[in-house]
């Protein structure tokens, strides 16, 4: 479980001009990463813009970051939806040779209810061969794990070993706190509550801001862990503008404009999202200019 506790980062999926996966930016994402000290990598999650791959494509990714990695980090690899069986056939059928853990992201769309939740995770559980994080982002699934349902999830299923939390419901993060197993991992979706998910007994984050600034937010982690808030709490406020023009007009455009700027992979993201607007991405070069200066 230790492998997954500290700064876990969502690698973006970089594209050509003729939108097909750039694989040299890839690398290039993964060895920046590495280099700035994270604990471990999260592909084909949300930032990794899945839900545009096809199942060949997602396959040729992951194959691509288990390979670049060589073993540096584990990697945790995204297999969610809303249909259990589908995802469920996407585990069965995938080469995990390398992949550390699976995450799983609460069915969208149908709004499923918390029995619903119990069975769909159930059954990904019993069939993957290897550790399960369950993934909680409201905003954007319209389904919501409550405290109750991830409880018993922790304690009923042994191959369910945490959760992603980003419902932004901190009461609801700390009743997970306070009734989880001892082993069972509660890690923020969110680099903007990082340290008070941390000071509550979150065991890290898995952050947007980390594809493009590794170092700081792996050193607010290891701070916040070490309860060195005063620490923690100057890198946060240092970076607190670009956290916020991160998710202005969407992820991963935000953290794409960023990586574009500071020459880690291009600007281009597959319909239906697009580039952040000109006055944005503008903003996102100040931003950066500001950090670099402080």
């Amino acid at each position: 479980m230790k492998r997954f506790r500290g700064t876990g980062v969502a690698i973006v999926t970089p594209f050509k001009n003729d939108s097909s996966i750039d694989f040299a930016a890839l690398g290039r994402v993964v060895n920046h990463v590495i280099s700035g000290g994270v604990n471990y990598i999260v592909v084909l999650g949300t930032t990794g813009e899945s839900v545009t791959l096809s199942k060949d494509e997602k396959k040729a990714v992951l194959a691509y970051v288990v390979e670049a990695v060589d073993n540096r980090v584990p990697i945790m690899a995204g297999f969610g939806g809303n249909n259990t069986q589908d995802v469920i056939n996407g585990i069965k059928h995938a080469n995990l040779c390398g992949v550390d853990a699976i995450l799983s992201v609460s069915p969208y769309y149908n709004k499923p209810s918390q029995r619903g939740l119990v069975q769909h995770f159930k059954e990904i559980a019993t069939c993957s061969p290897i550790p399960v994080f369950l993934y909680n982002v409201p905003g954007r699934t319209s389904s919501n794990i409550s405290a109750e349902t991830c409880l018993e999830l922790a304690h009923e299923c042994e191959n369910i070993i945490g959760i992603k939390e980003a419902s932004s419901d901190m009461a609801q993060v700390m009743r997970i706190l306070k009734g989880k197993p001892e082993n069972f991992l509660v890690v923020s979706g969110d680099d903007m509550v990082t340290i008070p998910f941390i000071a509550a007994g979150g065991s890290g984050v898995i952050s947007v801001l980390a594809n493009a600034f590794p170092g700081p937010c792996s050193e607010l982690v290891n701070h916040a862990l070490k309860s060195n808030f005063k620490s923690a709490r100057e890198i946060h406020y240092k970076f607190l503008d670009i956290i916020e023009l991160l998710f202005v007009e969407g992820n991963p455009s935000g953290v794409k404009a960023m990586m574009n700027i500071m020459n880690i992979c291009p600007n281009n993201l597959r319909l239906p999202l697009v580039p952040v607007s000109r006055p944005v991405y503008t903003k996102i070069q100040k931003a950066i200019e500001e950090v670099n200066r402080s």
